[in-house]
């Protein structure tokens, strides 16, 4: 049976240069699972691969979507299944590689199946969170959705928008669709997780930010600053760049938050992943034990 090798772990740990080894020793394809990196005008501050690195390996959903573009987990599942079914026709084994925790689960468990939402009703919402900001929202949420309310991560607007979207558009809560019941595979799913020991990864969270400073990501922000709005760029590294260019931080503030952000954020990356039984970890350092892991697994 094909093998989906899935290598996943918190930003800035290791991902891109170990899946560049494994889908070179098993001669295949990446699929990208970081959905930040769909997006291709964000070419420094979500660290996609180089171009160096797209020619020595075929890539997959990288950079593929305009900023305005929508894009939901459920589009990637069908997308991503469809996209595995044309590599497994030539390939024993595809990496699958990222950190965007919802996306991982879609291509290896599915999500539920959550109505389309139509282009009116979007339109709405993304104005009524210009207008009434996302506090606001969040208040109605917990009056139509409490069992959503309670769980969601209320500072995340499309989160928040995405679940008053369904309730609108199909008169339901968004939480009633939740079954979390895995749908079946028809490959073989093998998980490797990468971590680094706290000290470490924070040190090449930091380092990282720095070098994408070095790299030009104030001037990508300057450039994308009049489509601040958009869903794209509520994202760690733009966000707070913008607050500066809105004169409300100075630069080395505005660093030093992107950097604690993205440390938070691999923090909830592993409390998620440590919740799956079926990931086996790993020191990005271990580039061999890893390679024979999964040769015999």
């Amino acid at each position: 049976m094909e093998r989906l090798l899935v290598l996943l772990g918190p930003t800035a740990v290791g991902k891109t240069d170990l899946s560049l080894q494994v889908a070179e020793t098993f001669g295949t394809h990446i699929v990208s699972a970081d959905s930040r990196q769909f997006y291709g005008d964000l070419k420094i501050g979500t660290a996609p691969p180089t171009p160096a690195q797209l020619q020595q390996v075929p890539h997959h959903f990288v950079g593929m979507l305009a900023l305005d573009a929508y894009y939901s987990a459920a589009q990637y599942e069908t997308d991503c299944l469809a996209l595995l079914q044309q590599l497994f026709a030539n390939h024993s084994e595809v990496v699958l590689t990222g950190g965007s925790m919802l996306y991982i689960d879609a291509a290896c468990k599915g999500i539920d199946d959550v109505p389309t939402i139509d282009a009116d009703t979007r339109t709405l919402m993304q104005e009524r969170l210009r207008e009434e900001g996302l506090e606001r929202l969040c208040a109605e949420l917990k009056l139509v959705d409490p069992a959503y309310y309670r769980q969601a991560d209320l500072k995340n607007p499309k989160r928040v928008v995405h679940a008053l979207e369904v309730y609108y558009a199909a008169g339901r809560p968004y939480s009633s669709y939740h079954t979390h019941t895995p749908k079946e595979r028809p490959f073989r799913i093998v998980k490797v997780g990468l971590d680094r020991p706290r000290s470490e990864l924070f040190e090449r969270i930091n380092r990282r930010v720095d070098q994408m400073m070095e790299a030009g990501l104030l001037d990508e922000a300057r450039v994308l600053y009049p489509r601040r709005h958009l869903n794209a760029l509520n994202t760690v590294g733009y966000k707070e760049l913008f607050r500066y260019l809105d004169g409300e931080w100075d630069l080395p503030f505005a660093v030093e938050k992107i950097k604690k952000n993205t440390r938070d954020y691999a923090k909830k990356q592993l409390t998620w992943f440590r919740r799956d039984p079926d990931i086996h970890w790993f020191h990005p350092d271990q580039a061999a034990d890893i390679l024979q892991f999964l040769k015999d697994a």
